[in-house]
């Protein structure tokens, strides 16, 4: 056997150098990788061996990855990952190598977690390592979906395909995501409006008027409305900061509470059947559900192991449980349409173009029709939502502001009339 110095990136993207015994390069290159190492240079140490330049730019790209490790550790935001899979899979199927597509978005991209990333599954890649399995070297950027997806593309020799069906899937994603964040938007601006006009009322306004209250009516009596908003008014100013600690202790506790199994069910099932805000989230879930297992499905995902994933995705525990029964039956050699029908989840379109999908053979097909048909759906219940929680909301504010002013008002009509009595 013949000593070998070699190059070599580790699981974590970190360079090292080193020696080896082998019979030739290959045995060498073949005993580094069963030890996890990707090597970039193998040279056999009576020629020369590996350059003190190499050695110094390993030690250099081991401190510089050593620096950048917290980096590639983070997470990155779904609009970065959106636009890099969009860049990947235009590069890709333009013909480019994998490698030389990585190496290109990893010198453009701005966003240094990302970067990092990028980077260093170049690296892996260079090394030896497949797409998928350094994909999941990074678990907080690229998920389960993500992962297996690209397994499947590279076992079935489609990676470009199942690159583009993985950038759209992400970009109707994102834009089903925008339209709920959208329509949770308004609703919340207006009640923050609508509490800081109410505490600048009553700890600034409401105090004031009670002075003038004072001065001019003296010991006569206030109206009954008058004297239960200065009470309240009285109440908050002198338990404002208890009154925080109470706002603040039920926050933790419904934080506590829905992490909590059961309490996560409790609010996951509140989400889905509340009034206004429960058919977008329940036609949301549905979209998502469909286009998560439809498009790994078609993209070469065993169908169990596309189910599993999709119920870690499904982003409602109410939703998950009934995927977990689908994957039950399936596993049984059963039908997908009963344990959908069982959960009372699904609408009765959703089981019956399941069921004809299932019975005609393309089912994959079928599940991202309903994700298209739902994602129109979540577009006309956000508008219809909209539509009716903007008068909802004024009436609202109308009746807070207008019975504060109505309350501080009627006391000014007792002191008008007897100021015009005496003249």
């Amino acid at each position: 056997m013949a000593n070998f110095e070699y190059i070599a990136l580790d699981a974590k993207g970190e360079e090292t150098t080193g020696s080896i015994k082998a019979n030739d390069e290959a045995d060498a290159i073949s005993q580094l990788r069963k030890t996890g190492l990707y090597p970039t240079q193998v040279v056999a140490a009576g020629k020369g061996g590996v350059s003190g330049g190499a050695k110094r730019r390993a030690s250099k790209g081991q401190k510089a990855r050593t620096k950048a490790k917290t980096k590639r550790g983070g997470k990155v935001k779904s609009k970065v990952l959106m636009i890099f899979t969009r860049q990947l899979a235009t590069l890709v199927d333009a013909g480019l190598p994998l490698l030389r597509g990585l190496s290109v978005l990893g010198k453009q991209e701005r966003n240094p977690v990302m970067a990092g990333a990028i980077n260093h599954l170049a690296d892996s890649v260079s090394g030896g390592a497949t797409f998928s399995e350094s994909l999941g070297q990074h678990p907080r950027i690229f998920d389960k979906l993500y992962v297996n997806m690209v397994k499947a593309g590279e076992l079935g020799g489609v990676l470009e395909l199942v690159l583009l069906r993985l950038a759209e899937y992400q970009e109707k994603a994102q834009k089903l995501k925008n339209k709920i964040v959208a329509a949770m938007v308004y609703p919340i601006i207006v009640i923050v409006i609508a509490v800081l006009i109410l505490v600048f009322l009553m700890v600034i306004i409401v105090p004031r008027f009670e002075k003038i209250f004072a001065e001019m009516l003296g010991d006569k009596p206030l109206p009954p409305l008058t004297q239960f908003v200065v009470g309240i008014s009285r109440w908050i100013q002198g338990n404002f900061f208890i009154l925080l600690g109470i706002l603040a202790v039920l926050y933790a506790a419904w934080k506590v509470f829905s992490m909590t199994k059961a309490g996560l069910r409790i609010i996951d099932k509140i989400k889905l059947y509340m009034p206004v805000f429960g058919q977008v989230q329940l036609k949301s879930a549905i979209s998502r559900f469909t286009r998560t297992l439809g498009t790994l499905v078609t993209s070469g995902v065993p169908i169990l192991q596309a189910l599993n994933i999709t119920r870690d995705t499904a982003g409602n525990s109410i939703v998950a449980d009934a995927i977990e029964k689908v994957h039950e039956a399936v596993r049984e050699g059963e039908s997908v349409v009963a344990p959908l029908e069982a959960s009372r989840i699904f609408p009765p379109m959703v089981i019956s173009m399941v069921d004809v999908g299932e019975e005609t053979g393309q089912l994959p097909d079928m599940l991202l029709k309903i994700a298209d048909v739902y994602d129109d759906e979540v577009d006309n219940a956000v508008d219809a939502m909209t539509s009716m929680i903007e008068p909802i909301m004024i009436v609202f504010l109308a009746l807070i502001v207008g019975t504060i002013v109505i309350a501080l008002f009627m006391p000014m009509i007792t002191i008008i009339t007897e100021m015009n009595n005496q003249n």
